[in-house]
């Protein structure tokens, strides 16, 4: 059991006594530490969809390559996915309101130079500086709250949480779009100090310090290095083969490191005292599976959103703020159907949820890759499709993957999850990123822009460059597609129908420790 050792110096909330001996913040501070998280993890969250709206809009800022945009995006989401679940064991170890401030003052210090960037490279560097300080504050959200909150409470406490960061997700976009059209790209990065000092000064003043005494042995680093280094690796060979100025021996080179890398990685965690990523965990079928759904569908989801700015500032002239609008269905949808969809999954099992949600997504993608010039039909339509589609499956898959692991694992399997999303979108950007650029650049005319820029309407090259925009853009759509039928047929293929009653021990084979 996990027990919560109070350090809170002087002037700090008070800590009252909680069930089975924890020590909770006064419930007067329950709030405050509510908002510090909420602030905190929202910021961290909306840094992925903001800068994805910008993306048109910096890359004729900065002059950037579809190769330098899309580390501008991974950059971030390699750092976060491969050191999250480090976070979270280095708070249990050293303290969690000490780690969470430590994330927020590093993602503020390299949004204030992701601000400042004169050139891409720069950007891209203070980017994967701020995916480390996500890395650290993100896991701390929770287990603040649980940390803070008696179980009686708790769990309305994480459901004013997850309302809160899901409603700023689904309005950041908008919000963000309107601030770009009328300042700059830069203030997508701006408007993230006011929130993380509010967080900081929340943090600083009402939260206690904690950590979990029963956490022993150092933190997995070789693990880590290895995931990072692995996985970064790879990213970085399957944009160079699809950079503009070619790259396909480096490329080649790279992926080839990359795998032995992650094999590695596997091998260590095998042999860790505490993996990072738990080899038991995996026993289970139904973890397995629901996955290998979560890497298919979040590539799938994370590559549309990367591809999807393009088509409709540069081709269809939509300003940024209709752009975020656009993209706002996405939020709002899944925030609604979630709760409903959860309680029809327990009553009639996961499966026909997991397999559906998919197939309507890959409908969706298709008919975005088709891209017929009305908006409404081309546009509007699919993008509500494709919201429904990931609201029918977001709170069934979570619940499959959770009751797939034994009481006392459910951090474990949370953790693998969310970095497994994360590092699917990684790949999936560079994926579709370097499948939409190579072919571009083999139909585009000579002298044609970069992918993602197209000509004026009344230049001599604008129709040839747009078809072979569109070409490009509608094979990563494809792709994408592709991908989320896959997950449709991974989930009835791995996914009980009547779903996977929750493992109350480790006494089960099929988890026991390594």
């Amino acid at each position: 059991m996990q027990t919560h050792r109070p350090i809170a110096r002087e002037g700090r909330a008070p800590l009252h006594a909680g069930e089975a001996g924890d020590a909770y913040c006064a419930p007067a501070a329950r709030p405050y530490v509510l908002a510090a998280t909420i602030l905190a993890s929202s910021m961290a969250f909306l840094d992925g969809t903001i800068v994805n709206i910008a993306l048109p809009t910096i890359q004729r800022g900065l002059g950037a390559d579809i190769t330098s945009l899309q580390w501008v995006v991974n950059g971030y989401l390699l750092m976060l996915g491969a050191l999250m679940l480090v976070g979270g064991g280095l708070g249990d170890r050293i303290g969690r309101r000490r780690v969470f401030s430590a994330g927020i003052v590093v993602f503020a210090l390299a949004s204030i130079g992701c601000a400042l960037a004169q050139d891409v490279g720069v950007l891209v560097a203070a980017r994967i500086v701020q995916g480390v300080g996500a890395a650290l504050l993100v896991p701390q959200s929770l287990a603040l709250i649980s940390a803070n909150f008696p179980k009686a409470i708790r769990g309305r406490a994480i459901g004013t949480w997850a309302a809160a960061s899901a409603m700023t997700t689904a309005l950041g976009p908008a919000i963000a779009g309107l601030l770009i059209d009328a300042f700059s790209w830069r203030i997508a990065f701006w408007i993230n100090i006011p929130v993380a000092v509010a967080a900081i000064w929340l943090t600083g003043r009402y939260v206690p310090e904690s950590r979990d005494e029963t956490a022993r042995g150092a933190v997995d680093w070789p693990g880590a290095t290895l995931a990072v280094a692995g996985f970064g690796a790879i990213t970085y060979g399957t944009i160079a083969i699809g950079a503009e100025d070619g790259g396909w021996l480096a490329g080649a080179g790279a992926v080839t490191a990359g795998i032995v890398l992650v094999a590695l990685f596997v091998l260590a965690e095998r042999r860790a005292a505490n993996p990072v990523m738990p080899p038991a965990l995996f026993r289970s079928p139904v973890f397995t599976g629901g996955n290998i759904v979560t890497i298919l569908l979040y590539g799938a989801l994370g590559g549309s959103m990367f591809l999807l700015p393009f088509d409709l500032l540069a081709r269809r002239g939509l300003t940024t703020a209709e752009a975020g609008l656009t993209i706002l269905p996405v939020g709002v949808i899944i925030g609604l159907m979630s709760r409903w969809m959860g309680g029809l999954a327990d009553s009639y099992g996961p499966r026909p949820f997991l397999a559906g949600g998919p197939l309507l997504f890959a409908l969706a993608c298709v008919v975005l890759a088709l891209t017929p010039d009305n908006y409404w039909l081309g546009v509007l339509a699919p993008m509500v499709a494709l919201a429904i589609g990931l609201g029918i499956l977001v709170s069934p898959l979570t619940t499959a993957v959770m009751n797939a692991v034994p009481e006392g694992r459910q951090g474990a399997a949370s953790g693998v999850n969310n970095a497994a999303s994360r590092l699917a979108g990684v790949f999936a950007i560079a994926i579709v990123g370097a499948v939409a650029s190579l072919v571009y650049g083999a139909r585009a005319p000579a002298g044609a822009p970069r992918f993602g820029i197209l000509p004026a309407p009344d230049d001599a090259s604008r129709t040839a460059t747009e078809a072979a925009f569109l070409s490009g853009y509608a094979s990563g759509m494809g792709i994408v597609a592709a991908w989320a039928l896959l997950a449709a047929i991974a989930a009835w293929i791995t996914i009980p129908k009547e779903g996977t009653p929750r493992r109350n021990g480790p006494q089960s084979g099929a988890h026991r420790e390594e």
